[in-house]
């Protein structure tokens, strides 16, 4: 087996190639290479290896430029120091994680499960390179910082107005439109469905008690017990319906607003 590391630390490249030779004895680390460039400037140079080990952060960015800048064919196996929960969905046949530092019963279940899918791979050849472009625009879009909304454009009497996201207390539903108060008590129709509003703001600021709620930490003035499991909320500003938790989201907001 012929591999091809991608690393631009030398102490895990020295690691990652003694570990690799107590799993693998058999296996040829054809070249070392430690940035975007050099590892684009090989792969047009020489043929596919049988395996990449890839880091995701280099010296110059994110080795997902690799994919931008060259045609992979080969099966890659990244290497990270990223928080194993955030990589757990991204488990696909084609690809595999290894999170540093890499442990030799880890690298041996990425090997066994590649050779597992030889087959696979010779019965579609395609298969492996689109299941590698479908996982990197993935990671990019797990692990690169998503942006979320900052402010919202609403109208005001007769004109428009820009209302920064840190102004806004909650927003709500009364059944025909969408609402949202800001901390100093304006009220304000925003259009866009509660749905959309979900994949706008920042979960770590604002959470969806309800079908017809979505408050901001800051809002919660008091938490009381509610029947049917649920919680009542007070918050502030005031507002003029029921601001309540329902059961399904109560274990998830006691923890959001316990972080």
């Amino acid at each position: 087996m012929k591999i091809l590391i991608v690393e631009d630390e030398e102490l895990a490249v020295k690691k990652l190639q003694k570990t690799l030779a107590g799993v693998e004895p058999d296996a040829e680390v054809v070249a070392v290479t430690d940035s975007i460039l050099s590892t684009v400037n090989w792969l047009e140079e020489n043929p596919d290896p049988d395996l990449i080990l890839m880091d995701i952060e280099l010296s110059d960015g994110q080795s997902f430029e690799i994919f931008n800048q060259a045609k992979i064919k080969s099966p890659v196996i990244f290497t990270t120091s990223y928080d194993e929960y955030a990589l757990k969905a991204f488990k696909v046949n084609s690809v595999d994680y290894l999170l540093k530092p890499i442990q030799k019963e880890d690298l041996e279940a990425a090997l066994t499960k590649l050779k597992n899918m030889k087959e696979l791979y010779k019965s579609d050849e395609t298969k492996p390179d689109v299941s590698i472009d479908n996982l990197v625009k993935e990671l990019q879009q797990k692990l690169q910082p998503k942006e979320y909304r900052k402010r919202f454009l609403v109208k005001h009497a007769q004109k428009l107005v820009s209302i920064e996201i840190d102004e806004i207390a909650y927003f709500f539903s009364d059944g025909r439109l969408n609402f949202f108060k800001t901390f100093d008590n304006k009220k304000f129709v925003v259009d866009y469905t509660m749905d959309e509003l979900e994949d706008m703001l920042d979960p770590t600021k604002y959470f969806r008690i309800s079908r017809s709620f979505y408050i901001s930490v800051d809002s919660v003035d008091q938490i009381h017990d509610y029947f049917g499991n649920r919680l009542m909320l007070m918050l502030k500003p005031a507002v003029d319906k029921e601001s309540i938790v329902s059961r399904e989201k109560v274990t998830d907001f006691k923890k959001w607003m316990g972080k």
